[in-house]
C-alpha cells in the first residue's frame, strides 16, 4: 500500500521565502552572474529565438511586396506629414515599383490572413507535447532537431508559394509544427538552469528574440539539459544552481496531476492572459507592415525598416524588464506583485496606445512613437505572465508553460482570420474594429489574470513522497 506525504516549506521562512520557495542558507554567495554559463544558456537559446521568430514572421514583412500593392484602398484625412522621402526625391511615389519578373500574388485579405494563421496550426499541435517529450528526453535533442528542420523548411517557401495556394499552406503547417516544437520544447530547460532570484532576467534574455542550420549545430554543441551533465561549468556555479533548485525540482519523475491542473484557477488565468497577450502580440508583428503600407502609402524599403524598428526598440526593452524584476525582488517585493506588475505595464498601456491609432492618421510619426511605446511595454510581460508557470509548478513548468503558450496560440490562428474578414467587410473602419477589438480581449485576459493569478508554488505541485507499507 502506498501513501503519499506532500513536503512543505520550513516554518519560520520569510514571506519572500516562502513565495521562491527555497532555503536560502544552501545557496553559496559568490558566484559569477554575466560571464557565467547560465547566462551563456540564455544568450544562445536567446539566437535561437531571434532567428525562429524571425522564420515565423518574415512572411509578414514579404506578403507587402508578394500581393499587388499598388490597389490600395483610398484614405481619408491622410497627410503625408513627415513621411519618409524615397530616392527620387518624392513621398514614395514610384517606390512600390517592384523589379521585373519579381511574381506577384492576387490574394485577398482573408487568403492572406488564412496564410498568416496557417503556421499556428502546427505550433498548436506541438507546443504542449514538445515541452513534455523535452522534460523526458531533455531540451538539446527536442529544440536542436525543430531549429534545423524550421531552417531548411523555411527555404523552401518561395517554391510553395509558386507551385500553388494550397502547397504553401501544407508547407507554413509543417513549418508550425517545427516551430512550436522550437518555442516549446526549451521551457524544460529553465526547471533546472535558472535559479528563482534570476528567473526574471534570464528568461527575459532568453525569450527577447526568436543562422538557422549553423545555428542548430552550435544548439546540438553548446547546449545542455542540466548543469550536472554540462562538462565546462564551474563547481560552484553548479552548486549554486543545484542547490537553489533543490526545493523546487525533483530528480524523481512524477506523474502530471492532469485533474488538478485542470481545476486550478491560477492556471487558467495564466492561460487565458497568455490568450489575450498573444492577441495583442500577433497584431502588433502580423499587421504593422499591411497598416502602414495601407495608411501612409509608404515603399517596401522604409516600411520593412519602419516595422522593424519598434521590436528592436521591444528587444532592449525586454531584458531590462527582466533586471527590473529581480531587482525588485532583491527588496523584498512579493512575487507575485512583481509577476502581476510586469503583466500590467506589459499590457494595458500598449494596447491602449494600439486602439488609438485610427485617430493619428494624419501624423505619420505620432503613429511610429506610439508603435514603438506599444512594442516596447508589451515585452515586459516576459517577466511577468510568460514564465508565471515556473513559479506556480517548478516541477511541470515545461508541460504548463507549452499548453499556455499552445491555447495562446489560438489567438495566433484567430487574428488574421477574424482581420482579413474585417477588412474586406468594411475597408473604411476595418483598422478602427481590429484595434477595438484587440483591446477588448486584452483588457478581459488581464483582469482575470489580476483576480486570480498567484506566484506560489500550488500543493499540487509540491513534491510528493511516496512510502511503501
Amino acid at each position: 500500500m502506498d501513501t503519499t506525504t506532500k513536503l512543505s516549506p520550513t516554518a519560520g521562512e520569510s514571506k519572500y521565502s516562502q513565495d521562491m520557495q527555497l532555503d536560502e542558507k544552501l545557496i553559496p554567495r559568490k558566484v559569477q552572474s554575466l560571464c557565467s554559463v547560465r547566462y551563456g544558456m540564455a544568450f544562445i537559446v536567446h539566437l535561437c529565438n531571434i532567428i525562429l521568430m524571425g522564420q515565423n514572421v518574415i512572411m509578414n514583412i514579404t506578403m507587402v511586396a508578394m500581393v499587388n500593392s499598388t490597389d490600395h484602398q483610398s484614405q481619408g484625412n491622410v497627410s503625408t506629414e513627415g513621411l519618409p522621402v524615397n530616392s527620387f526625391g518624392g513621398p514614395n511615389e514610384a517606390a512600390n515599383s517592384l523589379p521585373a519578373g519579381v511574381p506577384v500574388y492576387n490574394w485577398s485579405p482573408e487568403i492572406q490572413g488564412i496564410i498568416f494563421g496557417s503556421i499556428n496550426y502546427g505550433m498548436i499541435l506541438t507546443l504542449a507535447p514538445s515541452g513534455y517529450l523535452a522534460g523526458r528526453v531533455g531540451t538539446k535533442r527536442v529544440v536542436g532537431v525543430a531549429l534545423f528542420v524550421s531552417s531548411l523548411l523555411i527555404l523552401c517557401t518561395p517554391l510553395a508559394a509558386d507551385l500553388g495556394l494550397v502547397v504553401l499552406m501544407v508547407s507554413r503547417i509543417v513549418h508550425g509544427i517545427s516551430q512550436g516544437s522550437g518555442f516549446g520544447g526549451q521551457y524544460a530547460l529553465w526547471e533546472k538552469w535558472c535559479p528563482p532570484h534570476e528567473r526574471s532576467r534570464l528568461c527575459a534574455i532568453a525569450l527577447s528574440g526568436g543562422f538557422g542550420c549553423v545555428c542548430s549545430l552550435l544548439w546540438i554543441v553548446l547546449v545542455y539539459d542540466d548543469p550536472v551533465s554540462h562538462p565546462w561549468i564551474s563547481i560552484s556555479e553548479k552548486e549554486y544552481i543545484t542547490s537553489s533548485l533543490a526545493q523546487q525540482v525533483s530528480a524523481s519523475r512524477q506523474s502530471l496531476p492532469i485533474k488538478d491542473i485542470v481545476r486550478s484557477l491560477p492556471v487558467w488565468s495564466v492561460i487565458l492572459c497568455c490568450f489575450s497577450y498573444q492577441w495583442l502580440i500577433t497584431v502588433l508583428v502580423m499587421y504593422t507592415p499591411s497598416y502602414i503600407s495601407s495608411v501612409f502609402n509608404i515603399n517596401i524599403r522604409d516600411n520593412g525598416i519602419v516595422s522593424s524598428l519598434p521590436f528592436v526598440f521591444a528587444w532592449a526593452f525586454g531584458i531590462l524588464g527582466g533586471q527590473v524584476a529581480d531587482f525588485l525582488l532583491t527588496k523584498n517585493f512579493r512575487l507575485v506583485t512583481v509577476r502581476k506588475i510586469a503583466t500590467v505595464l506589459g499590457n494595458l498601456p500598449s494596447s491602449t496606445l494600439v486602439a488609438v491609432l485610427p485617430y493619428l492618421r494624419s501624423s505619420y510619426i505620432t503613429t511610429i512613437t506610439f508603435l514603438f511605446i506599444s512594442c516596447g511595454l508589451a515585452s515586459l510581460c516576459q517577466s511577468g505572465i510568460s514564465i508565471n508557470a515556473l513559479d506556480i509548478a517548478p516541477r511541470h513548468s515545461s508541460f504548463l508553460m507549452g499548453v499556455s503558450r499552445g491555447f495562446a496560440h489560438l489567438a495566433a490562428v484567430l487574428v488574421p482570420t477574424v482581420s482579413g474578414f474585417i477588412l474586406s467587410q468594411d475597408p473604411e473602419f476595418g483598422w478602427r474594429n481590429i484595434f477595438f477589438l484587440l483591446f477588448a480581449i486584452n483588457t478581459l485576459g488581464l483582469i482575470f489574470y489580476i483576480i486570480f493569478g498567484e506566484a506560489d508554488v500550488q500543493d499540487w505541485a509540491k513534491e510528493r513522497k511516496v512510502t511503501r507499507l
